[in-house]
């Protein structure tokens, strides 16, 4: 880590979410900074920082072509081959190898159109192919999260306010103490049983995460808009819950009951895959969180870093970033979620060389590491008075901020 130095502030840059430099959280005043960065670099070398980390983009942007069209329509064709196999192999439950393969392979096809091709897809990622079949504003996924909250809740507050206590609601779906800085209540004694529970039904979770229900759990009253989000859940939900545990169980006629277990251990499968993967990629003990007051007008370089300080990813082969839906590299993805996640890999080692430059950590390991580190945080944070490691940035050496004289 490089040591700090005296800085002078600078004009602040203007925001928005992925594509632009976000904008300020809170008010204009010229007087209020970002404090985001200030124990790693100076505001010129955050400035470069922005503009070395833009023109990786750039250069992906401008080398986009039919290779990655080619790729995602191949994922989205195996991921279809892989549903269609495992429906048929449900057809024979009195063949116990077949069933098991059956289940496997719907597993795996949920999680393949889950996490390579639903979650980046609906980022818009291949929206330049201008196919209406991959479109981010139609497409939507095969779980009971509407697509179209969930890049509400998504795409814009959590890519724009990543990992901001009070504009993120990612931190903890809002029922896991997963940060220090979350108020302790003893209702968090039962943390691990409450991150068990959210595994084992994370779509569902994931679309709480898109309705008003914090006024459900406080007796506020719902507004229009709100009851919307409501309806959209609760009609979405109705129909995955038919398909699944109704309409194909129905077809294998006899075997209603192995095709609903096979089924309902398919999403179970998703779930919990998605949840670890998600998980290990925003929480681990390194990754660190931050105030509203600390991202006020941050400039682009600053925006930046917070991705990169707020994120970790995760080791691995192709096959393995491929059913993470290349959110294994969870740095990479919140630096330029709008860019196609199979091109993370090949952009990772830049980015990690512009981090060993700037001295800054550069967050991974493999995922049995970071599902240790997520798990030790989470029974941690259960009790009172105990902390997990603090990813705060304010507990950085201090340094002095205050604009030179004019």
């Amino acid at each position: 880590m490089s040591t700090p130095r005296k800085r002078n502030l600078i004009p602040a840059g203007s925001a928005s979410a992925h594509n632009e430099a976000p904008k300020p959280l809170v008010g204009t005043d010229d007087a209020k900074r970002a404090t985001i960065g200030l124990e790693y670099m100076t505001y010129e070398q955050l400035e470069e920082f922005g503009r070395e980390l833009d023109t990786i983009r750039q250069k992906v942007l401008d080398d986009l072509g039919q290779e990655d069209a080619d790729y995602i329509r191949n994922v989205i064709k195996a991921q279809r081959g892989l549903e269609v196999t495992g429906r048929a192999l449900m057809f024979l439950p009195f063949i116990p190898p077949a069933w098991l393969a059956g289940v496997a392979s719907l597993s795996l096809s949920k999680i393949l159109e889950n996490m390579e091709i639903g979650h980046n897809i609906m980022h818009g990622q291949y929206d330049w192919m201008n196919d209406p079949k991959i479109s981010g504003h139609d497409y939507d996924w095969d779980n009971v999260a509407p697509g179209e909250d969930w890049k509400r809740t998504h795409n814009f507050e959590h890519h724009t306010y990543t990992n901001i206590h009070g504009k993120d609601q990612d931190i903890g779906y809002g029922l896991v103490r997963i940060d220090e800085d979350q108020p302790y209540s003893y209702k968090y004694l039962g943390n691990p049983a409450y991150a068990v529970a959210l595994m084992l039904l994370f779509e569902f979770g994931v679309m709480l995460h898109g309705t008003p229900w914090n006024d459900l759990l406080s007796g506020k009253k719902t507004d229009a808009e709100g009851m919307k989000a409501w309806r959209r859940a609760r009609d979405k939900a109705a129909r995955q819950m038919l398909k699944d545990y109704v309409l194909f169980p129905a077809l294998t006629g006899p075997f209603f009951l192995s095709t609903l277990a096979g089924n309902g251990i398919a999403n179970v499968v998703r779930n919990i895959w998605a949840f670890n993967i998600i998980f290990c990629g925003h929480f681990p003990a390194e990754v660190k969180t931050f105030h509203q007051e600390d991202a006020e007008n941050e400039t682009r370089g600053q925006w930046y870093l917070r991705q990169l300080l707020g994120s970790a990813n995760i080791t691995g082969g192709k096959l393995f970033h491929i059913m993470s839906g290349n959110l294994s590299h969870q740095i990479e993805h919140h630096l330029f979620p709008d860019l196609p996640a199979r091109r993370y890999p090949e952009i990772a080692g830049e980015i990690r060389e512009i981090c060993e430059r700037y001295g800054l950590e550069y967050t991974t390991g493999p995922l049995r590491k970071q599902v240790g580190s997520v798990v030790k945080k989470i029974c941690r944070l259960a009790l009172p008075g105990r902390k997990a490691p603090s990813g705060h940035p304010e507990d950085a050496p201090v340094v002095d901020v205050t604009p030179a004289a004019a």
